[in-house]
Parts: structure tokens; sequence; C-alpha cells
């Protein structure tokens, strides 16, 4: 297939994705639905849902009311549906039933949520990352493939138009054979500053938010929206934007997982209250190729800037060329040979949101129908949350680990098999 014809081809297969007519609210639900946690991304996500015409919503639940009323408002203009609204997810499971729980909460509360509504009997789309710690991850595939139930973790780049036809440029050889791939996320920003504790906002439930993480006293840096960057709650940078860009690297290797990770980083800059690095560098030791993970959220990179507003990606370095797999600038394939021309594909992003989550959705319900594993399943997620775990915890170690993928365990290190778990607080039973 020359450059012309494999152009086109993607195109055709872009546009056929993208030309699908969202389905009107006004038409027939099927699916008893449920949204945990109802900030700005689940309402993305939710709002996907409504939009597929195959969903009643029946219950909100957050524990902030704040957030509770406005989704509810906002999803009043869009469906008829009287969802009940809900502060503890326990009682919303048990009382509704619901045949589909979205579960888009901060990422320290992904496992306890998913693993309860799993066994409840219902299907899960869960947000990315799909915990805190691999052995959450672990035990979230063991219910799923107990239950039977389809849980779908939310790496919607597997499905957007430009990621798909990128993957099968990569994987049809026309950029050689790959030795490297380079993953990158870039923000500029200073160092911060400290904002003082206060009492949590009387509206929200901070004891029921922290639930089993670490109760630490309540600050508006971390509610709503900025908790990835604390520890306590999630795995900075790495946990948060790594994950999909670890995800597009897997999806290109046959190999599942590295045999060898070291990470290194700081706090050189920041000076706030969050503790997650500011920069940090990970290397993932692959037995055919090496994988590199690099972040910054102080001074943005303008060198390697591939669209106005961002440096994000993943490198893929070929024996015939640089291939780049970008977000919101499609790909382009850079050869070697200065003599043929560079290759490029937009993206193809839904609004608002410049996602492709209504495919995602859309794939989800495919799933459930035909009781099959959805694109992306709950174990493609864990590996890839896995992924920038590892790194995680090779960076809290100060060393290297290696991986055992099969057993999903540490070699011979006692003291970082400890961190593949943590203790929980109060009432909460860690998932085995």
């Amino acid at each position: 297939m020359n450059r012309s014809d494999f152009l086109k081809t993607s195109a055709l297969a872009g546009a056929a994705v993208m030309s699908r007519p969202l389905i009107t609210l006004a038409q027939q639900s099927t699916y008893r639905t449920a949204l945990i946690g109802a900030g700005w991304w689940g309402n993305n996500i939710l709002r996907c849902a409504m939009q597929s015409g195959q969903s009643k919503l029946v219950a909100l639940c957050d524990v902030d009311q704040r957030q509770l009323t406005k989704t509810a408002g906002e999803f009043s203009k869009l469906t008829s549906d009287k969802p009940k609204l809900y502060r503890d997810f326990r009682e919303l499971l048990s009382r509704e039933k619901p045949e589909i729980v979205i579960v888009a909460t901060p990422d320290h509360w992904h496992p306890l949520i998913a693993i309860e509504a799993m066994k409840q009997g219902a299907h899960v789309y869960v947000e990315k990352p799909i915990g805190h710690t691999i052995n959450e991850g672990k035990a979230m595939v063991k219910t799923a493939r107990q239950t039977g139930k389809v849980c779908q973790v939310g790496t919607h780049r597997r499905v957007s138009p430009h990621n798909v036809s990128g993957m099968e440029f990569l994987k049809s050889g026309k950029a050689g054979k790959i030795g490297m791939a380079r993953a990158f996320v870039h923000y500029g920003g200073g160092p911060g500053q400290l904002v003082p504790d206060e009492e949590a906002p009387k509206e929200m439930d901070w004891d029921l938010w922290c639930g089993p993480a670490p109760l630490r006293p309540y600050n508006r840096t971390i509610h709503p929206r900025g908790f990835r960057q604390y520890l306590d709650y999630a795995n900075g940078t790495l946990g948060d934007w790594g994950i999909h860009w670890m995800d597009q690297i897997l999806w290109w290797t046959e190999e599942k997982y590295p045999k060898k990770v070291f990470s290194a980083g700081g706090r050189a800059i920041k000076k706030d209250n969050t503790d997650a690095p500011d920069h940090q560098v990970t290397s993932f030791e692959f037995e055919d190729f090496t994988a590199v993970w690099e972040h910054r959220t102080f001074a943005g990179n303008n060198a390697e800037k591939t669209h106005p507003q961002q440096a994000v990606g993943v490198y893929f370095y070929g024996t015939e060329g640089t291939f780049h797999m970008g977000w919101l600038d499609g790909w382009t394939f850079y050869p070697t040979d200065p003599k043929k021309p560079v290759i490029h594909q937009d993206a193809q992003l839904n609004k608002p949101d410049d996602q492709n989550i209504a495919q995602l959705w859309d794939d989800f319900l495919k799933a459930i129908k035909s009781k099959s594993l959805p694109t992306c399943d709950i174990e493609i997620g864990h590996r890839s949350t896995n992924m920038a775990l590892l790194g995680m915890l090779s960076y809290k170690l100060g060393r290297s680990i290696e991986w055992d993928g099969e057993k999903q365990l540490i070699k011979n290190d006692a003291e970082a098999n400890k961190l593949l778990s943590r203790e929980y607080r109060g009432e909460w039973k860690y998932p085995v």
C-alpha cells in the first residue's frame, strides 16, 4: 500500500466512526444506569451514555452536594429521567440495583466501587487509572472474571480514529523495526504557593471523600480536580497522563509488561501543597525494546510542541523513521530518508472535550450485548496502569525493580512487594 492509498483507507475508516450519528435522548432507554462521581469528567462520560439512547438514568452519587446538584440540574435539561441522588455509593447500589455503573471518582476510590458494583450485578465503566496500587487492579480483574461482568476502562484513545490508523501504520512495519519508544507530557508552570488548610465545605463529606486513603486536612487545592498531585489519592502526572501513553505503547507491542523499571525525579521547582514529583523520568526495559516516560510541570517544552497548546504523545523510533502519536495534532511519520515525504493524519475528536468517549461507550454496549470483552477491558487497563504504578514504586524506593509480570510480583525484593498494596483506613477492607 502506498502513502496515498494508506491515507485514503485510514481517512475512510475514521470517517465511518466519526460520522455515526449520536442517538437522541428521546429514544427508548434500556439499561438502568448510575453515575458515581459527579464531577466534570463523570459528566462527560454520562453525557455520552445518555446520547447513546440506551440508558435510563436512575441515580447520581457524589460526596459533594454541590457537584451532585449541578449535575442533576444539567441533566434535567437533557432527559426526562428523574435520578435519585445519593452521597454513599453503597446505599445507591443496594437500593437502585443499576445494570450499568460509571465510576468517575478520584483514583483511590475506583477499585472498591467498581468491585462492589460488579458483585451486585452491574457492568462497569471505570475511569483510568484503575486504582492506586497494583494489587487493587489485580482484584478488579479477578472480580470481573468471577462475575462475568463487562468492565471497560476509560482509555478512550484505543478507539480514536487517528490512534487506530496510526497503530495500523506501526504494526504494518512502515516505521521499520522499533527499538525505543519515548512518551512525554510537558506543561509550563512555576513554583506555585502554599494554601492554608481549612474546614471542609459544609456541603461535602470529607471523611467519606478520603475513604480508604489517609484522612488529611481538607485543602481546596485537593478538591475539586487537584487530587492527582497528592500521592495519598493518586500517583502524580505519571499516574494520570502516563496511563494513556503507556497504554499506546502496550497496544503496539506484543509484550504484556516490562522486565525492569527505574524511575528518578523530584520537586525541583514546586513549592506548593502537593507532593507528587514536578519532573520525572522512568525507563522500562522490555525484551525487545526500551520505553521511556518523562514529564515536567514547569518550563514548557516549546522545542517539541506539536500543537500550539501542548507537548504530549509518544515517539516511536524505528529503522525507517520516527513516528509521533499525538492527541489534538493526530499522528506524523518522519522518514529517515530525506527524499521521502512526511506522512500525517489529523485527529478526529468529538466536541466539547476533544476525546472519543462516545465511541468507547458504544464499544462497551456492544460487549455487554455480545457477552464479550470490550476494547479497553479491565485486564488491559490493569497492565497499562501497572506501568505507571511500577514507575511510581521505583521512584518511591529510589532504585530499580525487576517485575515478574506473570506472578505480578517484584523479584527478590520484599520491601518493594509491600508497596503492591497499602493499608486501608477505618472500616474499609482491602480487596483480594
